[in-house]
């Protein structure tokens, strides 16, 4: 009976961001340079959040996007800007620290 309402109210399994990232998915830090500066993924791109409206035309809408930040609530606005952009396969990393196992 557990095993049944687990599996209609339970969470569905995220995205496999290691399989994303070794596929070539392409990783936006959405921390300031100041914050990328102190530490980073080597993959990263740096388009801090504030400016990534502006920096759209350095992303290829037909490749999967991963965003991350410090805890990721930088990288879900981000995810949501680059949907409402057309980019269609989107991901939240969270915290970059986080993605670092995947490097």
């Amino acid at each position: 009976m557990m095993d049944f309402l687990k599996k209609l109210f339970g969470r569905k399994p995220g995205p496999d961001l290691g399989a994303l990232i070794a596929a070539g998915a392409t990783i936006i830090d959405v921390r300031s340079k100041g914050e990328y500066q102190g530490g980073h993924l080597k993959k990263s791109l740096n388009l801090p959040l504030d400016t990534l409206p502006a920096g759209l035309g350095k992303l290829d809408k037909t490749m999967p996007v991963i965003t991350c930040c410090a805890s990721g609530m930088r990288s879900a606005a981000a995810r949501g800007i680059l949907q409402k952009q057309g980019f269609a396969e989107v991901y939240n990393g969270g915290g970059w620290l986080g993605l670092r196992k995947f490097e």
